[in-house]
């Protein structure tokens, strides 16, 4: 069957990320409503990893749109360098009723990986400010942070960033926190703290999601972040992913007592309308720039920062999550994902299932080692398609992460292709 105009003209031109162009094969989608996408036959498909984790609200959500549509007529861009605006300043004051409560200043940025580079730099510069040599980075095993060089630095997945690793900052990276490991972790992660040469503890708090959504314990983490304080090295949530109901709270920070000196926010921020990263800091790392010394300034920006239209769609976003329904949702939504957790985890083909609040991963057991580079996950991503429904599994892990709308009709129709899927491999 001969490809469509737009696939043929797609092909010729564009590259698309985390796929091999040899034999990618991509579907054109031209609408989006609700829960679904629609493809270019008019062919519907539950969208079962709200795009890439972005969507919380559902595609097109007319409250976020007539946000959007509103703040077009009236002003789509200004420099952030010298001038502000009002979705601007709302939106920071916002972002500070809802994160920890010393988190009060808010630095933006285009994307999740920009947000946590800007951190990084910000974390390294702080130290530089102080006048004391405090470079190193110190992450877990298999987290993701992004693709600009400093989030790299602080990614150890597989080999994704092999080619780079010349080029990379200098990162310690250990295993993350389980009960099983706790003694072991606290003891090495206290022994590089003493060394003064780390200048930030930078963590996916409980979700590694690009690891296949493995999770690590709330209270060792919390222990982690203490130690930090103790050290004076600073602590920094990437809630690019875990944030704004991800977890079943709106951020997976208020799983714990202890809570990070900056913030990486993006994704559901814009409830997946527009572009738009955040970086939150309390006022110990902002004024460490606060200074009348001019080599001090934190000089990083981009072209786009604090776009007016993407303010618009977080404030919009922000607005729905005041709604009593959508909370409801995200716990509706998560008593269905652990109950099929559950179900999952006595199957004889599932390696583990594991789930907090909206996020459920099921491990499928493969010839091959768990990893981001495992085939199994392109089967079951073309199985899933042909049934109309959205999975991006991560190797081997099939994921769901669905928009907050979702219906549990929709849910149940996503768990059945799962389990239907899973009755072929066993034929």
């Amino acid at each position: 069957m001969k490809d469509s105009i737009i696939k043929q003209e797609d092909k010729a031109h564009i590259w698309h990320p985390f796929d091999q162009m040899k034999n990618a094969n991509i579907l054109p989608i031209i609408k989006g409503e609700g829960t679904y996408v629609f493809d270019e036959d008019g062919k519907k498909y539950i969208d079962g990893f709200s795009s890439w984790w972005v969507n919380t609200h559902g595609h097109c959500n007319p409250h976020i749109a007539n946000e959007i549509s509103k703040q077009v007529q009236i002003l789509e861009h200004v420099a952030f360098g010298g001038f502000t605006h009002p979705q601007a300043v709302k939106l920071s004051k916002r972002l500070a009723e809802i994160t920890p409560t010393d988190i009060q200043r808010f630095f933006f940025s285009d994307n999740g990986s920009t947000a946590n580079e800007v951190a990084l730099k910000m974390a390294i510069q702080y130290w530089h400010n102080k006048g004391k040599a405090r470079n190193k980075i110190i992450a877990f095993k298999g987290d993701y942070h992004g693709d600009t060089f400093g989030s790299m630095s602080a990614t150890q997945i597989d080999n994704m960033n092999t080619p780079f690793e010349p080029m990379l900052f200098d990162s310690v990276f250990i295993d993350p926190p389980q009960k099983e490991n706790r003694t072991a972790v606290l003891a090495t992660f206290e022994e590089e703290l003493a060394t003064n040469e780390i200048a930030c503890f930078i963590y996916e708090p409980l979700v590694q999601g690009a690891s296949g959504m493995l999770m690590h314990d709330a209270g060792i983490l919390s222990e982690l972040i203490g130690l930090c304080k103790k050290y004076e090295v600073l602590t920094i949530a990437d809630e690019v992913f875990t944030g704004f109901g991800r977890t079943g709270k709106l951020f997976a920070s208020n799983y714990m007592q202890e809570q990070p000196d900056i913030m990486c926010l993006s994704k559901g921020l814009t409830g997946g309308f527009m572009a738009l990263g955040i970086t939150a800091v309390n006022d110990k790392v902002y004024n460490a720039f606060y200074s009348d010394d001019k080599s001090k300034t934190f000089l990083h920006g981009h072209s786009y920062t604090g776009n007016p239209i993407a303010c618009s769609a977080a404030n919009g976003a922000l607005d729905l999550f005041e709604e009593e329904h959508t909370w409801e949702n995200i716990a509706r939504i998560s008593e269905k994902q652990a109950e099929f957790s559950a179900k999952m985890n006595e199957h004889n083909l599932v390696n583990e299932a594991r789930n907090l609040g909206t996020i459920l991963a099921i491990e499928l057991k493969t010839n091959e080692a768990s990893s981001y580079f495992n085939d199994k996950g392109k089967d079951a991503y073309k199985f899933f398609l042909s049934k109309g429904v959205l999975l991006r599994p991560l190797g081997n892990v099939i994921v769901i992460v669905p928009p907050y709308c979702i219906s549990n009709d929709d849910l149940d129709y996503i768990y059945t292709q799962i389990e239907d899927y899973l009755t072929l491999q066993e034929a």
